[in-house]
């Protein structure tokens, strides 16, 4: 009989960059999911965004923010307790270059309900601003308008937009800077022209979550550049500073927003919010009262990571 040497079996190999890839991608983008997820459900409860019976209409501009927006709030609509209806709305404004098609190939790909408004505004707006000169304070009147008289007309109770938490803060910043105002955009309001519910489900979500979520699930981004306007140079400066803020002070973002939910009236000067002139002593001790002669202290920020890790932001960062 011949012997036959028995070959050892060969080590396993390791998953190859390809393989390892695609399974590190999936688990990044599920983590991303459950987060932006658990953030607009979140957001969707504390403000009431959202009842019983809602036709919801998610203004979809063909955008990171819109598309991320119609997504999460498709998957809660599979699992929330209450029966909503979701309508995607595009504006066709008619600005050269615009891809008529996309949208609408991506919409019927999801057997989502949807319309396309078109309107020349593109014209009416090239027509009364000067060259060079920014376009984006007349062409959202102009949107606004078309999508709320849209949305009067069909039934629509709520009106769902895509800005999210920086887009709160950059326009805290730009009317305390620019216009002298304490203000920013609520996560829920009236339209001005009274007829309309408008919601920002993204309020408490991070655009660089959004932007590596909107990579991850590969939409076909429509630039919004078409128009060739100017950028809003200021907000464009306001968003370098509160980037460079993220970078330097971890957890810094995090502590602005939430003064935007933390506001005391009798600690500002607003005649119109507090009746500073009827102030008199009551001989009780006040917890919100001002401690007129002491150094104010303040808790040590704390940063949650990516993973729910929390740490000091002291020991993350020297300041």
């Amino acid at each position: 009989m011949s012997e036959h040497k028995l070959t050892p079996p060969l080590p396993s190999r390791p998953a190859t960059t390809a393989t390892a890839r695609p399974r590190k991608d999936q688990y990044e983008l599920n983590k991303l999911h459950k987060r932006l997820r658990r953030e607009v459900g979140q957001a969707i409860v504390d403000f009431n965004m959202i009842e019983d019976g809602d036709k919801v209409m998610v203004c979809l501009s063909g955008g990171k923010d819109s598309y991320t927006l119609l997504d999460i709030l498709l998957g809660l609509k599979q699992s929330a307790p209450i029966h909503f209806d979701i309508l995607a709305v595009n504006l066709d404004q008619k600005q050269p270059g615009f891809p008529p098609e996309v949208l609408p190939t991506y919409l019927r790909a999801l057997a989502v309900p949807f319309e396309v408004i078109e309107a020349d505004t593109y014209s009416v707006v090239k027509r009364l601003i000067p060259e060079g000169k920014t376009t984006c304070s007349l062409c959202s009147r102009l949107r606004r308008g078309l999508l709320y008289n849209y949305a009067h007309q069909h039934g629509v109770s709520k009106i769902a937009l895509g800005h999210h938490r920086d887009d709160l803060l950059e326009t805290f910043f730009l009317n305390f800077f620019y216009g002298g105002k304490l203000k920013s955009m609520p996560p829920k309001l009236v339209s001005d022209d009274g007829r309309n519910i408008v919601i920002r489900p993204l309020a408490y979500s991070r655009e660089k979550d959004i932007a590596r979520y909107a990579t991850q699930k590969a939409f076909p981004i429509i630039p919004c550049n078409l128009c060739g306007s100017q950028e809003n140079l200021q907000r464009k400066a306001v968003k370098m500073m509160l980037q460079d803020w993220d970078r330097k002070y971890p957890g810094r973002i995090e502590t602005m927003f939430s003064a935007l939910q933390n506001v005391q009236p009798s600690h500002l000067a607003d005649r119109t919010l507090h009746d500073f002139k009827s102030i008199t002593t009551t001989g009780v001790p006040m917890p919100q009262g001002d401690l007129a002669f002491d150094n104010e202290e303040f808790a040590e920020p704390l940063v949650v990571s990516d993973d729910g890790m929390v740490a000091s932001m002291l020991n993350v960062v020297q300041l």
